[in-house]
């Protein structure tokens, strides 16, 4: 079992740049590959991008590429997504998600636990 917590999300102007955090419980971090996905209102939950056990492979989402970045530190436990370069239509809630195994999927359905999510707005 681990809990997720996610912070660092907000409202920033287009262009502009925010930090995502996750927080994971647990000793086991490092047995777990980690992913961000998104939730616009009206939308269906989608993937935006993913890291393996170790940090040494990630994949993004086309709509993300070259602009976020997804991180982890096994020690502290922490998932991060650097934002950057943000537009309107980044806004959505964004969730942290942790799968069981050391590979990396853009399925939602692959995952086993779910943060609360976090809101991220960008104004045009």
């Amino acid at each position: 079992q681990v809990q997720l917590v996610e912070s660092g999300g907000g409202l920033v102007q287009a262009g502009g740049s925010l930090r995502l955090s996750c927080a994971a419980s647990g000793r086991t971090f490092s047995s777990y590959a980690m992913g961000w996905f998104r939730q616009a209102p009206g939308k269906e939950r989608e993937f935006v991008a993913a890291i393996n056990w170790s940090g040494g492979a990630t994949l993004y989402a086309d709509p993300v590429k070259g602009r976020f970045t997804i991180s982890r530190d096994n020690a502290k436990n922490t998932v991060d997504l650097q934002m950057n370069s943000l537009k309107p239509e980044d806004t959505a809630v964004y969730y942290c998600a942790a799968r069981i195994g050391w590979d990396i999927n853009l399925l939602v359905g692959r995952y086993d636990y779910w943060g609360q999510g976090t809101q991220v707005t960008v104004s045009s």
